[in-house]
Formats: C-alpha cells, structure tokens, sequence
C-alpha cells in the first residue's frame, strides 16, 4: 500500500481511511485472545472519537509514554522502550511526515525490517476498546497516540494482535532495527559481564533482559520482579557509595509500573549513602516502572540479557 497515494486520495474525497487489509473487525484482533462474548464486544474508535485534540506525538518520544493493555507483547515494548532512547533509529520506524495536525484522513504508516528490508506498513487508526479500555497499548498522555499507532501496525505485519501475544524480545529488536543482536544467559553468565554491559552501554547498543517462568507467567513476586516478562534495560552506572564503588543497572517494565523493592530501588536506603553529585544525577523516585539494581541481583532475578546494535 502506497501511504502518500492513499492519504491523497482520501484527502480529495473528504474520508477517513479504512483499511480493508486490516479492518476494523475480530478478525484483526485473532479468534483465541479474549473469550467469544468479549471479542463480540470490541469496539474500534479513532483518536478523533476520543479526544478533541489528539496528537501523535507530544513533546518528543519517550519510554515513559508507554503503558502496555491487555496484549502480552511485553516482548515487543521492551524493544521498542529501547529503541525511544536511539534516536536514529527511532526516525527510521517512525516517519514524520504524518500526525492529526496537518493532511489528517485517518492513515498513518510505520517501517519494520523484515527478510533484510525496510516494510512500510500502512494502518488506519481505529483502535480496539473493550468496556471503554484500550485492548492496545495505552498513553501514559492521554492525547499521545504513537505507541498505539505503532503496535497496531506491528499487529498487521504480524498478521493479527493475537499474534503480538508472546514473543521473542530478540525478535523485536531486530525488527525495529534491521540490526545484530545477541543474548546471554544470567543463568550461566559470560565471565565478563560486567564488561560487556558497560561496552554496549557505552556503544549505545540497545539492550533488554526478561525473567523465566513458563508456567507462570505476568506474576509478580513480592520482590516486585514479574515473572515471565520482558523489560528495558536503560543504563548502567558506577557510584561513590560508603568509600567504594558500586555498579548498578537500571530497567524499566513496559506495564509502565510496577518496579523492583530490593535494594538500589527507588526506596531503598542505599541511596542516602551516596555521594550527592551522583545521586542528583541518576535518582528518580517515581512510579514509572523504572528502577536501580545491583548487578548481583540483576543476575539473580533476570534469566537472559539481549543486545543489538546496528553493527556486529
């Protein structure tokens, strides 16, 4: 589908695009992720149904925009909460000549790699509600619809948003990306880990790890750690604590809360025993879903680190 012919078309005829190759319909969302009495109450709406001012992106892209629905594709949002910290490749999945502002007619188009090229997706922007909730990923900004936007176009590449539904976190860094990536496990970790974590730091690779449990998944621990999830890995860092140092790593959970309660966490004592000048620096203590944690317990709690970086 060629995006720039179809907005013109329906700009000259006054519609709102529909797209017939991914409709507004069950068929979309797949036959097994909700029971058949929900899946008969879906509802598509468009940003313009739901707010008087809707904007694709406000104030620039950011993780912290993203707050994961109903849909299990942790896997996929660790990628993507990666991917908002590397603007270039941000630029390359997210073009910037659409939004509700300028030439709205109800289409917006994302790019993924897949098979060594870049695929344009095309969508229209009817997004699933079940009982007045966003089936999809939802704006932490209420008027903020890229997230949204983007998943349903990674729904139609993947055929449905049932397909979204579990999944490789590798997978979706490559897709997002076009780069090489590769994973550790924590189980049986490399020698130097520790070294390799501040390399790809430094290299500004992007990174996410995820936690084991097959059976048990989405259930958190009351360590606060989910298991059999997926999550960011945002930095690391070397602090001036109690006349030594410290190297510390920090993640964020795409539920957009939701965070680790050992210590190193946001309300941890550790940090009154950190020089001010670094505290200032890396300390946040909001209920983001990001969080602090040594790198011993990042080894106990996490089953598997992934990287990619555009190069190998």
């Amino acid at each position: 589908q060629d995006f720039n012919r179809l907005r013109a078309l329906c700009l000259s005829q006054g519609l709102l695009f529909e797209d017939a190759t991914f409709p507004a319909h069950v068929s979309s969302i797949g036959p097994n992720l909700l029971p058949e009495d929900k899946l008969r109450q879906i509802q598509w709406k468009r940003p313009t149904e739901l707010q008087r001012n809707p904007y694709l992106i406000m104030d620039g892209v950011s993780r912290f925009d993203i707050m994961q629905g109903e849909i299990g594709d942790c896997w996929m949002l660790a990628a993507l909460g990666s991917v908002t910290l590397q603007k270039q490749f941000l630029e390359n999945v997210l073009p910037k000549d659409q939004g509700f502002q300028d030439d709205y007619a109800g289409i917006f188009h994302f790019r993924f790699w897949q098979h060594g090229d870049w695929v344009d997706v095309v969508i229209d922007d009817q997004l699933p509600f079940l009982n007045g909730r966003y089936l999809s990923v939802h704006p932490r900004t209420s008027n903020e619809f890229w997230p949204s936007l983007l998943e349903k176009a990674y729904a139609k590449l993947r055929g449905s948003y049932q397909n979204l539904h579990g999944g490789y976190l590798s997978d979706a860094l490559v897709d997002l990306t076009g780069g090489v990536q590769v994973q550790f496990s924590l189980k049986d970790p490399p020698p130097d880990l520790e070294e390799i974590l501040k390399a790809a730091d430094k290299s500004k690779c992007l990174m996410g790890c995820s936690t084991s449990g097959q059976l048990r998944r989405n259930i958190e621990l009351r360590n606060g750690i989910v298991q059999g999830h997926a999550y960011t890995v945002t930095g690391v860092a070397k602090v001036r604590y109690r006349n030594d140092w410290k190297h510390i790593i920090r993640i964020w959970n795409p539920w957009g809360h939701g965070e680790w309660k050992g210590p190193w966490s946001d309300d941890s004592p550790q940090w009154d025993h950190v020089e001010p000048k670094f505290r200032e620096a890396l300390f946040r203590n909001k209920a983001d879903g990001e969080f602090w944690m040594s790198y011993e317990n990042f080894q106990e709690q996490f089953s598997w680190l992934y990287i990619c970086n555009s190069t190998p």
